[in-house]
This record gives structure tokens, sequence and C-alpha cells, in this order.
């Protein structure tokens, strides 16, 4: 199932180290995040435009060093590298310049590279690390986009906001369904409790029999040895195989033309525009002026505003939409609320699911704008817990985040079990993971609810 993007998109990804936003940004913002947290815990005092400005900045630079990072590696040896990015984001002119080209050479000759294909190698390290970096970058500034709109030029954010969910929602595709299908084969493997799990391509039933050798004796070393399989969970582990290759052949496809997308996404002219817009992001900020857009206005002319009614008003909505949610029956284990409707014909997702997903868009944009009211340089908080987080939020969003993961993996397995004539065993298994999926669901549920009702606590 596609993830929806209602504003920023997000997955659920490790992101790279923050780079020193020093060097490139030129903004002099403050990194301590002495007002990381709760909105109500009082952001420092000089939360104003200036603070918006170098934020912004921030993220556009960062976005810009990702794509160096993008393009460098997937040229190879035989192209020279682009200095735009890097050292030109302190200025407009050379900013567009450095982003245009980089964009242009990198995006072709790693369509044309190593890993264009779905049968060739898998994209290096470093690549799959920039992709998240662009991702990252894109999120927080079309999130700072929409909290602080009536601070910035009308016209330039509702024309950046959907192109930066466009291309954070395309990046995100590929590592959607690898991570898909990597959730639901451990599942499989824990659920059949078997140790001679097929490989992500199996060639068949024999791979999962034939895998002791003649004179070694049949009982493995493994634990799950002193407890032998009954018939039921015989079938169950032969289902399981198939049902994993079922699912590694539809999700391997959808991989594949998911990077295909990508791949052209990049080298579209869409791609290029959106990249010289943040260029010129880095160098200058488009604020409104008094009841009217102003065109690119330098942060010295700006008057100081305050940031923190715009932030307030994103956390009411947050805690308004959390309002709405069912804490009371997902405060109780084991409550089967995320079954109802688990037989449903409808391959459409869950409606219950999408409370919970728009509360995780609004956790996503509080946490943004926290980012902003303190000055803070480019992190994911998901992964890297700076001075003055509140772990409450981090384990709501984990929560929620989990919660998206097994919602989609639910709807993959139920997905799988509609395809025509498939034996009964492999059906059999694929209803087992989906239930098992919505019951990471259910627990998902019951881990936000229990971490929202904390108290706010500082990390020291």
């Amino acid at each position: 199932m596609a993830q929806r993007h209602l504003d920023p998109t997000q997955p659920a990804a490790t992101a790279p180290p923050p780079p020193p936003t020093s060097a490139g940004a030129g903004t002099g913002t403050d990194t301590s995040a002495t007002a990381r947290g709760d909105a109500g815990a009082g952001p420092r005092a000089d939360a104003d435009t200036d603070a918006l400005v170098g934020y912004l900045r921030a993220q556009a630079t960062e976005f810009l060093r990702a794509l160096r990072r993008h393009r460098e590696s997937g040229t190879g040896a035989g192209t020279a590298p682009a200095t735009g990015p890097a050292t030109g984001a302190g200025t407009g002119p050379g900013a567009r310049k450095g982003a245009g080209t980089g964009t242009g050479t990198g995006t072709h000759a790693g369509a044309n590279g190593a890993y264009g294909g779905p049968d060739r190698a898998a994209p290096p390290a470093d690549d799959v690390d920039a992709a998240r970096a662009l991702r990252r970058a894109a999120r927080r500034i079309s999130a700072t986009l929409h909290t602080f709109q009536p601070l910035l030029d009308a016209d330039w954010a509702e024309e950046m906001r959907p192109e930066l969910a466009w291309l954070s929602g395309t990046l995100a595709m590929e590592h959607a369904y690898a991570s898909r299908l990597e959730r639901l084969l451990q599942a499989l493997h824990r659920l059949s409790g078997s140790t001679a799990f097929p490989a992500p391509r199996p060639v068949g039933r024999s791979t999962v029999t034939t895998t002791v050798p003649p004179g070694v004796s049949a009982v493995p070393s493994a634990p799950a040895a002193a407890h032998p399989a009954s018939a039921n969970r015989g079938n169950l582990t032969v289902g399981a195989a198939k049902a994993g290759a079922l699912l590694d052949r539809q999700l391997t496809l959808a991989r594949t033309r998911a990077h295909s997308t990508a791949l052209q996404a990049l080298g579209s002219s869409r791609f290029h525009a959106v990249a010289d817009k943040v260029a010129l992001l880095a160098s200058e900020v488009p604020l409104s002026g008094t009841g009217r857009g102003a065109a690119a206005a330098p942060r010295a002319d700006a008057a100081p505003v305050d940031l923190r009614p715009l932030a307030t008003a994103a956390q009411e909505r947050l805690t308004d939409a959390v309002a709405a949610l069912p804490l009371v029956t997902a405060g109780s284990p084991y409550n089967a609320e995320a079954l109802v409707h688990g037989l449903s014909p409808d391959p459409a997702p869950h409606p219950q699911d999408a409370p919970w997903h728009q509360v995780r868009l609004l956790l996503r944009l509080h946490r943004y704008a926290l980012e902003a009211l303190a000055g803070a340089a480019a992190g994911d908080v998901d992964v890297d817990v700076d001075d003055g987080t509140d772990v409450r939020l981090l384990a709501a969003g984990e929560a929620l985040n989990r919660h998206r993961d097994a919602a989609e993996a639910a709807a993959a397995a139920a997905q799988a079990a509609r395809t025509p004539r498939i034996a009964p065993a492999t059906a059999y298994a694929l209803g087992v993971l989906h239930a098992d999926q919505r019951h990471e669901v259910e627990a998902a549920r019951y881990a936000f609810q229990h971490s929202w009702r904390k108290e706010p606590i500082r990390l020291p």
C-alpha cells in the first residue's frame, strides 16, 4: 500500500549524523537547543523570524549537501564533482548554478550506473544515506512552510510545499517496500517457528527440507528443537515458505518500480526546479510583508515576529487530534479493536487507521516547529537524541511509526492473500500474518497511549 502524504512525509529511516551548519548556512544559528520539547516549556526569548530564517537556511544547506553526496555516489570516478551545492550555498547565483549542474549530471549517470536494473547490484550505502538526508531536509522544509506560512511569502510557500512532498514521497517508496518485505519475512519466520526459513528468493520446497547434510544428526542445536512441530505447525511452516516467496516477488517488483520512478524523478526538470529553489532558499528566505507577500525580503529588514503563537497552534492541532483517538480502548491491552473488519472484502485501508496516521503527521509538524523555535540545526530526533529533547515525544513518535509500518504490512499481506489460485497453506499463512500485523497495530496504539499520558521528561 502506498504511503499517504497529507503534508510532509516521513519515513521511518536511520539518518546520517547532522553536519555543522556554520560552514554552509552562514546564519550563526545557536544549536544548543535549550527549548526542545513541549511547546509549553518556554523556548528561548529570541524565537523570532531570525530563528525561522536560520532554520530554513540550515535545512536548505543540508538538502544541497545531501544532493551533492547523492550525485557523487551515483556518478562514479569518471565524472568530476560539482562544487556548487556545497560551496555556493551562501549566495543565490552560485547556489542556483551548483544545484542545476549537480542534479543534471549525477542523476543520469546514476540511472545508467551499476544499480539501475532489478537484477543488478544494490545501491551503495552512501547513495542510500544521501537519499535519506534529502528526504529529511525536504520534510523539514515542507513542515516549516506549513506551520509558519503566515510569516512567509504565500505564493512561494504554496508552490514549494507540494513539490517537496512529491520529492520526499517519491524517494521514500523504495525504502518503504524494502523495509515492509523485511518486516513480513521476519514475522513469518517468527510465526512458523522454523530455523530453515527460506531466503528472500527461495527456489521451492526443497530449500526448506534439504538443509541437513548426510551423516549429520537431524536434530539442530537451536532451542526450537526441544519442541517438536505438530502437523498443523508443519503446514504453517510450508505455507510460510510459499507465502514468503509470494511476498518477495510482489514487493521486490514494487521496489524495483519505485527505484525506477525515483531515478526518473531525480532526472526530471521538475526536480531540477525544486533543487534550484532550495538553493536560493539557502541564501535568502522570502518573508511576507505587512498585509501582502513580500518577495525575498532580506533578513535584516524583516521586523521580528514571535514564532511561539504559530508553534502553539500546531501543538493545539495535535492535542485536538489526539483527544479524538480512542485512547481509553487503546489503553487496554489485547482489546482486539485493530482486528475489526479484518475479513472485509474491501481492499481499501482500514478507516480506523486514518486518524492515527493523521496524528503521526501532526506530531511531526509539532516536533519540527519546536526545532525551529530552538534554532536547531538539521537533525532527526527520531534517531539522534539532542539535549533537552522531550522523551515523551520521542516515544510517541516511535510508536506511531510502528503503527504505520504494521498497518501497511498487514495491507500487503492481505493483498497477497487475494492472489488467485494460491495453495490453502499459503493463504492460511498469509491470514495468520495479517492478524499478527494487526496485533502489532494494536500494540503500537497501546504504546502510544502509554507514552502520551506520561508527564514530559527532559533528557539531561
